[in-house]
C-alpha cells in the first residue's frame, strides 16, 4: 500500500515538445494498473511532486528524457521514490487525520525511529502534549480548505534530547476537492532555538542583577533586601530554594533569608553544622562555586551531604559572600524535587549577585548588631518586670489549689481546678489532665479546659501507640515537644507534659506510682520556661496528692463497706447455722423423748428413722464446712479416671427422677453418646453436677423445665468439655455477682423456706476450680442458666497433704 501511494504521488509523464523530443512534464498523479482511476487525484497531488522534486533538485542531476511507455514510467517513478526517500530535508505525507502514509530517511532522523515502524503511526504520537493542540488546528485549517500551514512544535525527547522544528504542511485535495493527503516538510530549529533561550537566560540575569542593585541602592533594611535577593534568584533559576547563610563568630552560620516553596520545610533560622562551615571555608578561600548536581553522587563532606538530605535537597550550589576576603555569608540554591545540572550562566549569575548582596549582608551585621544591643537592654528589663510579676501571680494560684486539696476530698474537683488555673493564669490554649489504667495500658483525658482548641475530653489513648513518650512520664520524667506534623483538630502546637507521680516510697496503699499526667497546650511558638516548667511540676504534685487521698478515703470507703458486708454476713451465717443445727437437735431430742415413752414398733422404727435423718442433716452441715476449708487449702487429692459421658450422666440424674417426678418438673437432657471420653475425677463432678441440680429442682416451680445440655469443644486449646444446667427461675441482676460467695443467699427468697447454709455454691465453685474449670452463671428471660467448664483431659496434681475424700 505505501508503495502504491509512492507510485501514485511520484509518477511522471512525458509529452513531446515542438522539436520531437519527449520532455518530462511535472509528475502527475497515475496508477501503474489503472491510469483513468489515477486522473482523479491528478490535480491535487501534483503541487505535491512539484514540492518533492523541488527538495531533491539541488542534490540531484537533471533528469534525463524518459520515453512513455510503461518500463520507463516505472524507472521515472522509482527515480522520484529514490529522491524522496534521500531527501535532505525532512519530508512526510499523512492523511486529513495525521496518519503517516510516506516518510523519508531524513524526517525518520528527526523522529528518531526506523521508516519501517513508522507507516501507519499518527504524527501526534512524536509531539509533545503541550503541542497537540497547535498540530489538530493546523490539521483543522487544512481541512476547511487552506492551502498551506506554517507553525513550530517540539517533538517527545529522544536520545539527543527535545527537538523543535519548524513545520510546514501543503494541502493535496482530490479531484472533488477534498483533503485527500498533506505534505509535511520538517526543519530542525532546535540550535536556533536554543540560541534564542540563551539570549532569553542572559537578558533575565541582567534584569535580575539590575532589580537587586536598584533595591540595594534605594532601602535602608538589609534584611528586606536579602529576602528580595532570594526570591529574585529562586525565581530566576526556578529552583525550590534559595537561601543566604550569615556567618558570624558567635553564631556560626544561621539562615538570615530564605525563599522556598510550599512544598519543603524552611530554613529560616537554622544553624550549620560546624564540619559543613569547616568545609565551606577552606573551599571558599578559592572563591570557587561547589555545585551539587546529584548529591547521592557527590564528592565532599560526609556530614555537608548528611545535612543536606536532612533538608530534602537533591542538588544544590551554593557560592561565597566575601568582602575584603572576609567570609561574611553564602549564597546556596537548592533543587528538592530532582537531580539538576546547573549551567554556566547560572554560576555567572550567582557570581554577580554575590557581589551585590556582600555589600548588604555586611550593613545587615551592622545594623543588627546595633539593634540587638538595644533590644537586649529592653528585654532584659521587661523579662524582669515580667518574671517578678509572674512569680507573684504563681505562688497565688498554687496558694488556691494547695487550699482546695487541703480542704477537699473529691478529686474531680481538685484536679478540674488545677487545669482550669493552669490555662487562665499561664495564658494558655488549653490543659488537660488523663489519669491511666496501667492493667488496660490506657490515659484517659478525664478533665479538661480550654480557650481555643477542640475539646479531647472523654479521648483514651493506647500507651503502645507512643511508648517512648509514655515510658519518660511512668519513669516521672516532664518534657516540652512541638508536633512536626499537624494535629487533625488542634493543627500544630506546643505542649509541655508532666507526669502525675507518687514517689514510690510513700505511696501509702496507692497501688501505682505513676497516676497520670497533664499536659499544657500553647500555640505552636510558645517555649515553655523554667519558672512555668516549675509551676507545672509543683501542680502536678499537688494532683497527685489529691488523688493519693481521694483513693485512699475511698479505699477506706469501700473496706468499711466490705466490714460491714462480712459483718452482716457473719450474723446471717451464725442465724443460719443456729438454725440449720438447732432444728435437727430439736427434732433428735423429741425422737429420743417419744422413743423413750413408746411401745410400737412401728413408731420406734420411725423415730429411729428420724434421727437417722437429722443426724445425716447435721453430718452434711458439717462435712461442708470441712470441705470448703480443705478445698481453699489445696488439700484436696484427685483421683483421675476416663469417664463416658453419656451413660455415667444418667447415673448422676437417677437420684432426682422421684423428687422431680413429684415436683411435676421436665427434665431434658442432651448428652450425644458420641462424646470423647474425658479424664477427670468423677467423685468431684458428680458432686458439683449433684449440687447444682439440687439448687435447680429446689428453686424451679412445679411444672416447669430443667434442661441439662453436654457439649466438646475439640478446637480449643485445651479441648474443653461444657455442661450447661438451664432451670425456669429468675435471680436478680445485682445478686449475680455474689451467688458464689460463702454463707450468701438471696435476700429475696426466705431463707427458712429450702433450708441451706449458702455453701453449696460456694463448694461448687472451688470444687470446678479444683478440676481446672470455670463456672458461669446467667440469668434472663426467666431462665437461670450455670455453665461449667472442664478441660476433657485433666492433669494430675499432687496435693500438698494428704486428706479424706469426699463422703
Amino acid at each position: 500500500m505505501l508503495e502504491h501511494n509512492v507510485l501514485n504521488v511520484f509518477g511522471v509523464m512525458c509529452v513531446n515538445s515542438g522539436d520531437g523530443s519527449q520532455q518530462p512534464q511535472p509528475p502527475a498523479l497515475m496508477d501503474i494498473d489503472a491510469a483513468d482511476e489515477g486522473r482523479e487525484d491528478e490535480a491535487g497531488l501534483e503541487s505535491l511532486a512539484h514540492t518533492a522534486h523541488a527538495s531533491t533538485a539541488h542534490s540531484s542531476p537533471p533528469l534525463a528524457p524518459l520515453s512513455s511507455n510503461n518500463d520507463n514510467n516505472d524507472g521515472l517513478q522509482s527515480l522520484y521514490q529514490t529522491l524522496f526517500e534521500d531527501a535532505p530535508q525532512g519530508c512526510l505525507v499523512t492523511d486529513d487525520c495525521g496518519v503517516i502514509q510516506m516518510v523519508n530517511h531524513a524526517a525518520a532522523a528527526l523522529l528518531e525511529t526506523p521508516p519501517e515502524e513508522i507507516g501507519g503511526t499518527t504524527l501526534f504520537s512524536y509531539i509533545q502534549i503541550e503541542a497537540l493542540s497547535t498540530m489538530q488546528a493546523a490539521l483543522a485549517q487544512l481541512n476547511q480548505g487552506h492551502s498551506m500551514v506554517e507553525l513550530e512544535l517540539t517533538l517527545k525527547p529522544g536520545s539527543q534530547g527535545a527537538r523543535h522544528l519548524a513545520i510546514s504542511g501543503r494541502a493535496v485535495p482530490s479531484s472533488t476537492q477534498v483533503l485527500a493527503a498533506v505534505q509535511w516538510s520538517l526543519h530542525d530549529i532546535t540550535p536556533l532555538k536554543q540560541r534564542e533561550y540563551s539570549l532569553q537566560q542572559r537578558l533575565q540575569q541582567g534584569q535580575v542583577i539590575s532589580s537587586v542593585v536598584q533595591r540595594i541602592r534605594q532601602s535602608l533594611d538589609p534584611h528586606e533586601i536579602l529576602t528580595n535577593t532570594v526570591d529574585e534568584v529562586k525565581q530566576a533559576l526556578q529552583a525550590d530554594r534559595a537561601l543566604i547563610y550569615g556567618f558570624d563568630a558567635m553564631q556560626g552560620a544561621v539562615v538570615v533569608a530564605e525563599a522556598v516553596t510550599a512544598d519543603y520545610s524552611p530554613l529560616l533560622g537554622t544553624h550549620m553544622i560546624q564540619a559543613g562551615v569547616n568545609y565551606l571555608q577552606s573551599r571558599y578561600r578559592t572563591r570557587e562555586a561547589i555545585a551539587l548536581h546529584d548529591i547521592d553522587q557527590a564528592d565532599c563532606a560526609a556530614s555537608l551531604l548528611t545535612m543536606l538530605r536532612q533538608q530534602q535537597v537533591k542538588a544544590a550550589i551554593a557560592l561565597p559572600i566575601l568582602r575584603e576576603d572576609q567570609l561574611l555569608g553564602l549564597l546556596a540554591v537548592h533543587q528538592c524535587q530532582a537531580v539538576r545540572h546547573w549551567q554556566p550562566f547560572e554560576v555567572d549569575l550567582l557570581h554577580q549577585l554575590a557581589e551585590q548582596v556582600s555589600i548588604a549582608l555586611q550593613q545587615s551585621q551592622l545594623y543588627q548588631q546595633s539593634q540587638q544591643l538595644n533590644a537586649d537592654l529592653e528585654e532584659q528589663v521587661r523579662k524582669r518586670t515580667e518574671q517578678m510579676e509572674r512569680v507573684l501571680t504563681y505562688e497565688s494560684m498554687l496558694k488556691r489549689i494547695t487550699d482546695k486539696v487541703r480542704d477537699s476530698l473529691d478529686e474531680a474537683q481538685i484536679l478540674q481546678a488545677a487545669v482550669q488555673e493552669l490555662t487562665i493564669v499561664m495564658g494558655l490554649a488549653g490543659c488537660n489532665a488523663a489519669l491511666y489504667d496501667l492493667d488496660q495500658n490506657t490515659s484517659t483525658i478525664l478533665y479538661e479546659y480550654t480557650h481555643t482548641l477542640p475539646a479531647f475530653f472523654g479521648k483514651v489513648a493506647r500507651m503502645e501507640d507512643s511508648p517512648d513518650l509514655y515510658r519518660q512520664l511512668q519513669q516521672g520524667n516532664y518534657f516540652q515537644f512541638c508536633s512536626l506534623y499537624p494535629n487533625p483538630a488542634r493543627g500544630r502546637v506546643a505542649m509541655l507534659a508532666c507526669p502525675i507521680f507518687v514517689d514510690s516510697s510513700s505511696q501509702y496503699g496507692i497501688e501505682q506510682a505513676i497516676l497520670g499526667d497533664l499536659w499544657l497546650i500553647n500555640h505552636k511558638d510558645h517555649v515553655f520556661n523554667e519558672s512555668e516548667i516549675r509551676l507545672a511540676q509543683q501542680v502536678a504534685n499537688q494532683c497527685a496528692i489529691a488523688i493519693r487521698q481521694a483513693r485512699l478515703y475511698r479505699a477506706a470507703q469501700v473496706q468499711v463497706q466490705e466490714l460491714e458486708r462480712l459483718n452482716q454476713l457473719k450474723d446471717q451465717f451464725l442465724s443460719t447455722v443456729s438454725h440449720e443445727l438447732r432444728t435437727p437437735i430439736s427434732n433428735v431430742k423429741m425422737a429420743v423423748y417419744m422413743l423413750k415413752t413408746t411401745t410400737s414398733e412401728a413408731k420406734r422404727q420411725q423415730y429411729l428413722g428420724i434421727l437417722e435423718s437429722e443426724l445425716a442433716r447435721e453430718a452434711e452441715l458439717i462435712n461442708d464446712l470441712l470441705d470448703l476449708q480443705r478445698l481453699e487449702e489445696n488439700a484436696f487429692p484427685l483421683n483421675l479416671e476416663p469417664i463416658h459421658l453419656s451413660q455415667w450422666i444418667l447415673d448422676v440424674l437417677n437420684p432426682f427422677r422421684t423428687r422431680t417426678q413429684e415436683s411435676k418438673q421436665t427434665v431434658r437432657v442432651q448428652c450425644p453418646a458420641r462424646l470423647r471420653p474425658i479424664v477427670s475425677d468423677g467423685t468431684l463432678l458428680k458432686r458439683v453436677l449433684a449440687e447444682l441440680l439440687n439448687n435447680a429442682c429446689k428453686y424451679t416451680p412445679k411444672g416447669a423445665t430443667i434442661e441439662l445440655t453436654v457439649t466438646q469443644d475439640q478446637r480449643a486449646t485445651p479441648a474443653i468439655t461444657r455442661f450447661t444446667l438451664r432451670n425456669q427461675a429468675d435471680i436478680p441482676h445485682g445478686e449475680l455477682p455474689h451467688i458464689f460467695e460463702k454463707f450468701y443467699r438471696v435476700l429475696q427468697v426466705d431463707r427458712y423456706k429450702h433450708g441451706g447454709t449458702g455453701l453449696g455454691l460456694a463448694l461448687v465453685k472451688r470444687l470446678v476450680e479444683q478440676l481446672d474449670g470455670t463456672i458461669e452463671a446467667q440469668s434472663m428471660d426467666g431462665w437461670t442458666t450455670f455453665t461449667v467448664t472442664l478441660p476433657i483431659t485433666l492433669q494430675a496434681k499432687t496435693a500438698e497433704t494428704d486428706s479424706e475424700t469426699l463422703e
